[in-house]
């Protein structure tokens, strides 16, 4: 990287002191004030609940993470982990993780497996099978 050696004008410092916002997924980053988002309502979304977590190729501790903070706010007592494929093994120690370590009293009350039928690739002519795993955390 190379830095300018030009001043800049004032409306680009401006713009590069506002918090940037990640786009999901694209490792991209966007350049909006919070001032220009639209204003959220609290509404719930209608096909998401709150106590369920998927489990992707993040580090487990972030999803620990996630299981705690939704635990500390008192309304949810119990919480779904749901993986698949090789993710499995990452929910299997966020659940372990968290039972052990952090929060003594949550127990894994419910442990469900099964397969997913996914979408041909490109180039593949036959859909294929993934497994995947739901595991219930509840406080005691």
């Amino acid at each position: 990287m190379t830095e300018e050696t030009t001043p800049k004008p004032a409306a680009e410092k401006a713009e590069e002191s506002t918090p940037k916002q990640a786009v999901e997924g694209s490792g991209k980053f966007t350049a909006k004030t919070v001032a220009e988002e639209p204003e959220k309502t609290a509404k719930k979304p209608v096909g998401k609940k709150p106590d369920v977590i998927f489990i992707g190729n993040k580090p487990p501790m972030s999803y620990v993470m996630a299981v705690m903070t939704a635990l500390s706010s008192g309304a949810i007592t119990e919480i779904t982990l749901k993986a698949r494929g090789r993710a499995i093994t990452t929910a299997v120690d966020v659940a372990e993780i968290t039972s052990n370590r952090f929060i003594k009293d949550l127990s894994v009350t419910a442990v469900g497996i099964g397969t997913e039928e996914m979408p041909p690739r490109e180039g593949d002519s036959r859909s294929r099978n993934v497994s995947i795993i739901e595991i219930k955390l509840a406080k005691k």
